[in-house]
């Protein structure tokens, strides 16, 4: 099952929730809207993506955070189902 989580917070703080968000591993897809509700960008992501192929993604989030002030990080996440 897949669900969505929706965080606001400022441009500086984005990096590093994003790269906590990643650390847990079940992320699916980041996708970064700003204050007007836009969609600024979206990552999808493979579960297991090694490190090394993250960094260009955390660079682009990283610029994002230089030119944005709130916006707001909406996390998919694959969650198996509970029985």
């Amino acid at each position: 099952m897949t669900i969505k989580e929706t965080f606001t917070l400022h441009g500086e703080n984005l990096v590093k929730k994003v790269k906590e968000l990643i650390a847990e591993g079940n992320v699916t897809r980041i996708t970064i809207t700003n204050h007007d509700g836009k969609e600024v960008a979206s990552f999808p992501l493979t579960i297991g993506i090694a490190g090394i192929l993250l960094a260009p993604v955390f660079a682009a989030i990283g610029a994002i955070a230089a030119f944005i002030g709130d916006c707001s990080v909406t996390v998919e996440k694959h969650v198996d189902d509970v029985k």
